[in-house]
């Protein structure tokens, strides 16, 4: 005789073991209907799942969030099984659920190919309306690994192998097609009825280079069409803006197989990076921070010392010359505790501010690499903050605050926050972990943010808060962070002297704010679709003449102009203006001058938008006020989607 408590505190009881549905039924046909699992002492369930004793139980929905999680879950199982009907000798391998969708891969002998894509997708609908019923067994490791060697489901059997010989092995059936998986599912196939197969890609098996290549096959699955169509929206949206397509359309930048993941910035790409590192080197003036620059080949007893060769190593690149084995710099911070160790501290040195513009590498997969968005070379926003426990929620305050600017003149004003705290693995005393993650929580309060917890999620030497941007179509960018430290500093020997006179080990605080300048680019392409606000425009006027009679007046203007510290340059080539002015607009320059006989005369210049608007005549001086005023504006609140 169960008696189940639910989330409300209220409790039912029930004469005989109950199922998660049965509770849901007797709760109420509404959440009956809309039941699809349930937590059982804090563990997610099928729906079917029998409760024999007393428990804590919720209603999983398909409306929530885990509801969702499980129904792109058991998608992806529908996609699987969609294939193996089409394609009976593909091999099934690994199918989770990320942001906005899932994925599985598959081993075929050819690709898939878009006509695949469709009769697949036709296929998971005529399973949704065949209402395949979805349950749960339960096998032996090797029985099960047995049977799936059987079918030539050789990958699945590798992933049994690597389970422990005394776990019970968890497969899910649906009508013909039975699948490893730990679940839980929605009841039937019937409850998968929206959802949209995009694209397909290749994957090596497990993520290793060294292994058989895959093919991956994307989809997205939602409660509703109306979620469906905006999502699809979105991507069309998204694909609109892709910043590979657009920094080749206006002649950023560009990237090329004898460098992989690494960038060829040509002169209107490097001048949005070099206004960037301007902006941010004088605010980090402002906040009190000192510039320095340490080394890109560290010898490897560094990294061996501050602990990254354990759990980066495989990530970095290394050499060895004169019998000395070095790596180049993947981060910033081991250098800059070198700096911090140069010459005894004391409190009153405290908090010491330390800022890079750090050139790191990291090995990255090829297959994860996406433009300059994930790269092999980039250049970090990088500081580190030396300071004692008290100082820690003041500093995070002040980051805060900084970094609300940033956002800010960037026109980003949307920003998650998460607080990561202790994982299991971790060093320092729970007294200093009590005290980091208070701070950093009081600091968020203080300033009456919302923010959403993620339980051990902290880095193992300290938590953190990640600040994450929202673009204008709804976007999320995991850029900024800070995070405090109590390992490293202790482990490459960073002392002060306390007011008591004693030797103490400070805190250390990581923080960025844009994270990699080349990642940060490309959202700002995208968010922007390559109409950037003047202030970044790598062109803020382009001045063009009509005639060869106003060629030497067009240089004049733009050497005034340029006099005046603005990016202007001029076309005077022998085009007609309406070639000319359609070129310009399509790269996106703020502003054309446009000049004719009669501006010639009157030393003055005609102006249009890019946006295509006639804003009159206008002199010099009209034309720097305009320009002048515009940048000051910087990308504060101007790049909003209609």
């Amino acid at each position: 005789m169960p008696i189940i408590t639910l989330p409300d505190a209220s409790q039912r009881i029930f004469a005989d073991p109950v199922s998660i549905l049965d509770i849901a039924t007797d709760i109420g046909p509404g959440l009956a209907k809309a039941a699809i699992a349930g937590v059982v002492d804090g563990v997610e369930v099928d729906a079917a799942h029998l409760i024999v004793d007393d428990a804590s139980v919720a209603i999983i929905t398909e409306r929530s969030a885990p509801g969702l999680f499980i129904i792109r879950h058991s998608t992806a199982h529908l996609m699987a099984m969609a294939v193996k009907e089409l394609f009976p000798s593909a091999q099934v391998t690994i199918g989770p659920v990320i942001e906005d969708g899932f994925y599985y891969d598959f081993a075929y002998q050819r690709p898939f190919t878009p006509t695949d894509l469709e009769a697949i997708e036709t296929r998971m609908g005529e399973l949704v309306v065949q209402n395949h019923q979805i349950s749960r067994e339960e096998w032996d490791r090797d029985e099960a690994a047995t049977f799936f060697r059987s079918i030539g489901e050789e990958y699945k059997a590798e992933i049994i192998a690597s389970i422990p010989t005394s776990e019970r092995i968890s497969l899910y059936r649906q009508g013909a097609f039975v699948d490893l998986c730990r679940g839980p599912h929605v009841p039937s196939t019937s409850r998968l009825a929206v959802f949209k197969l995009i694209k397909v890609a290749g994957a090596y098996w497990r993520g290793d280079h060294t292994k058989a290549m895959l093919q991956r096959i994307y989809g997205t699955a939602w409660n509703s069409k109306k979620e469906l169509k905006s999502y699809l929206n979105r991507l069309a949206e998204a694909e609109k803006r892709d910043h590979r397509r657009i920094g080749k359309k206006l002649d950023l930048y560009h990237m090329q197989e004898e460098a992989p993941g690494s960038i060829f910035w040509h002169p209107k790409g490097w001048s949005i990076y070099q206004v960037i590192e301007q902006y941010m080197r004088g605010k980090q003036i402002e906040q009190g921070y000192q510039e320095i620059k340490t080394p890109q080949l560290v010898d490897f007893s560094l990294w061996e010392k501050s602990g990254h060769a354990d759990k980066f190593g495989d990530d970095m690149f290394s050499l060895q010359t004169e019998d000395r084995a070095y790596a180049v710099k993947p981060m910033n911070c081991p250098c800059h505790v070198q700096v911090f160790n140069q010459g005894l501290k004391s409190y009153r040195d405290l908090p010491l501010r330390l800022a890079e513009f750090g050139s790191c590498h990291r090995n990255e997969p090829s297959g994860s690499l996406h433009g300059i968005m994930r790269v092999r070379s980039f250049t970090q926003d990088d500081a580190h903050i030396f300071c004692t426990d008290e100082q820690i929620q003041p500093e995070v305050s002040r980051f805060i605050d900084f970094l609300h600017q940033v956002y800010d003149d960037f026109g980003f004003d949307e920003i998650v926050y998460r607080l990561s705290t202790r994982p299991e693995q971790r060093v320092g005393s729970d007294e200093s972990w009590d005290r980091a993650e208070r701070a950093l929580a009081d600091a968020l309060d203080a300033k009456k943010l919302p923010w959403e917890e993620l339980p051990g999620e902290g880095a193992f030497y300290g938590p953190k808060i990640e600040f994450s941007l929202k673009d204008c179509i709804g976007r999320v960018w995991q850029l900024g962070t800070i995070q405090v430290d109590f390992s490293m500093p202790g482990r490459l020997d960073a002392q002060y002297v306390a007011e008591d006179g004693t030797r103490r080990v400070p805190v250390m605080l990581h923080r960025a704010i844009l994270g990699s300048f080349e990642r940060f680019i490309g959202i700002l392409i995208e968010h922007y679709e390559g109409a950037f606000p003047i202030w970044l425009a790598p062109e803020q006027a382009v001045i063009v003449n009509i005639t060869d009679a106003q060629g030497e007046y067009a240089k004049e203007m733009t050497q005034s102009l340029q006099d005046k510290g603005f990016r202007v340059t001029s076309d005077l080539r022998n085009e007609k203006i309406g070639f000319k002015i359609r070129e310009h607009s399509m790269s996106r320059v703020p502003y054309l001058l446009i000049v004719g006989e009669k501006e010639r005369e009157s030393r003055t210049v005609a102006i249009r938008s890019r946006e295509g608007e006639d804003l009159g005549s206008m002199s010099l001086a009209q034309v720097v006020e305009l320009l002048s005023e515009g940048i000051a504006h910087l990308g504060r609140n101007v790049a909003k989607t209609e």
